[in-house]
């Protein structure tokens, strides 16, 4: 019956978190490491059906297990008991949230201890929200396994107690995040109650939880979402406010038979290298397949990939590029595939907006952005195409607002694993294209500073000549002008001056905040103190915080005692 009343008034468990499907990788590690340690998957797909055309009984048993785990896929999708948690990739502890919620009385309480992407994931996005923006969580404390409480499970993954409610509980949610242990939750300062407009504010679409660290965090955060616009809000109209649509141009997975090494494009396509990283041969071009490891802010050369057949789960490793290859304006990295310049459906005068997917929110840095030239890119990489005819002068604010530091502060707040998603990033609070040109620092509008230091900041190499001619950087026959000289200090001061522009948009003017937040880049601060003998990035920004509140944009910013 519909008006049944019956049920537990507490369940409270500790589910399994496993996947409902078979990787190739895991389930071949112990049995065939020769399959597992294959560099592409369509060469594990090759190894397997090599298997089955053999006979050989472990093949029969790899598809055993996937038929079990597609077939109890097939079994919570259709079987109507988990409405809201049985889409995407299915995980068992999802599918247990949904049903401890569906045994609870009406006035009942689930608790459970899950991974934490029951709050933030996008598959567990509709769930969440009808808890959260409905006033039925209770409470949400999250843990990083740092301090080794399961000892089996990953030091960086992410777990939760979540404990909701089957109807509204009429009182806000008593939350905590980056937790790593339970004394933590006795620190004031670390647990804070949010509301159920505090979740819809600051996750317009998806009601996902934002992860911050204190009360301070919630306050600077939930005041800038008060200022500023998200990139795209579903709730009104769902179209971003820059002209850019979010692609993911090549999966490394289903698209791997497109891709070549350098020894294949050589041996078997008869391709010659003829510049920088590029290959022709008689098929035609072939441009490198860039992966998220090749780029940093600002910067399409940051690394090459090296192969480490070792490694099971990353076998292909960055290795940095170096201040003499940095300084060489015709080098570029080597990638380990190329891939037909046909398939990318490119042209020679293409430049591509950018960003990393594979992130986290206590790396370096976790939102990091780069325009590139005409390359592949693959899915660690997903691109922001524009949407019309995006040009040079638009690409350079939008990579600019990507990189700045109260950007990269709230971004830090959102991520709770290691993708940065793009749910995530279209419920970021950016600046509107026409803002740029309608703000003035004294002379200069915003867009002419940020344009001119953008433009500096790419333009390093010859293989951004299109970028630059976009932009206007030009000599009087048409030519894009000489590169500008890769230079570590110039580019940090740059980035401190385009930093402290952004904080004046999105209203963060106190110099203690402003403090607050570089604080919350840990890694940054012992990079430079040790490069530069302080938080050189940091008293930049603040220097140029007051200079462009004076109408300075082109003062003569220094800082005494950095070496």
């Amino acid at each position: 019956s519909a008006d049944r009343t019956g049920g537990f008034d507490a369940v409270i468990g500790n589910p399994p978190w496993d996947r409902m499907r078979i990787e190739a990788v895991e389930w071949f590690a112990a049995r065939r490491p020769d399959i597992a340690k294959a560099p592409r998957a369509a060469d594990r797909k090759r190894m397997v059906a090599a298997l089955r055309e053999r006979g050989d009984p472990l093949a029969a048993e790899y598809d055993a297990a996937t038929d079990r785990a597609e077939a109890a896929g097939r079994v919570a999708r259709a079987s109507g008991e988990y409405p809201l948690l049985a889409s995407g990739e299915l995980n068992l502890y999802a599918l247990f949230v949904e049903r401890a919620m569906a045994l609870a009385n009406p006035g009942g309480t689930a608790g459970l201890l899950t991974p934490s992407g029951i709050a933030s994931d996008k598959s567990a996005a509709r769930f969440f929200r009808s808890v959260a923006t409905e006033g039925r969580l209770k409470a949400l404390y999250d843990f990083e396994n740092k301090k080794r409480m399961f000892p089996d499970v990953h030091p960086r993954f992410k777990f939760c107690v979540f404990v909701a409610g089957r109807q509204a509980l009429g009182m806000p949610a008593d939350c905590a995040f980056f937790l790593h242990e339970t004394t933590d939750l006795r620190d004031p300062a670390r647990r804070f109650t949010l509301t159920a407009d505090n979740f819809a504010r600051v996750n317009p679409n998806t009601g996902t939880a934002p992860i911050f660290r204190s009360r301070r965090d919630a306050g600077l955060t939930s005041a800038v979402y008060r200022r500023m616009p998200v990139l795209a809000n579903h709730s009104r109209g769902g179209a971003p406010l820059w002209p850019v649509a979010y692609t993911r141009m090549f999966d490394m997975s289903l698209d791997s038979k497109l891709f070549r090494t350098r020894e294949e494009l050589e041996d078997k396509e008869g391709a010659w290298p003829v510049r920088g990283n590029r290959f022709s041969g008689p098929s035609g071009d072939w441009v490198p397949l860039y992966e998220g490891k090749m780029v940093q802010a600002y910067d399409h050369r940051a690394a090459n990939v090296v192969f480490n057949p070792e490694n099971l789960h990353r076998p292909a490793q960055p290795l940095p590029t170096t201040a003499e290859q940095h300084a060489d304006p015709g080098w570029s990295p080597n990638p380990l595939y190329w891939i037909s310049k046909k398939c990318t459906g490119l042209g020679d005068e293409t430049f591509l907006v950018a960003f990393k997917h594979i992130t986290a929110p206590t790396n370096i840095r976790t939102m990091i952005a780069a325009i590139l030239p005409c390359v592949g890119a693959g899915n660690s990489l997903p691109l922001l195409l524009g949407s019309g005819d995006m040009t040079a002068k638009d690409a350079a604010p939008i990579v600019a607002n990507l990189n700045a530091v109260p950007l990269d502060y709230i971004a830090r707040q959102k991520v709770q694993g290691q993708n940065l998603n793009w749910f995530v990033v279209e419920q970021l609070p950016v600046v509107p294209l026409e803002r740029f040109d309608e703000a003035r620092f004294g002379p200069k509008t915003a867009g002419e500073i940020v344009r001119d230091a953008v433009l500096e900041l790419t333009y390093t190499a010859h293989d951004m000549a299109p970028f630059a001619r976009d932009m206007g950087y030009m000599d009087e026959s048409g030519a894009a002008k000489p590169p500008f000289a890769w230079n570590e200090r110039r580019r940090l001061e740059l980035r401190a001056k385009l930093d402290a522009l952004f904080f004046h948009f999105y209203g963060i003017t106190d110099r203690d905040d402003i403090r607050y937040i570089y604080s919350t880049f840990p890694i940054v601060e012992r990079d430079e103190t040790k490069a530069y003998g302080r938080y050189l990035s940091r008293d930049l920004c603040l220097a140029w915080t007051n200079a462009l509140a004076a109408g300075q944009p082109d003062a003569d910013v220094t800082v005494r005692g950095a070496r």
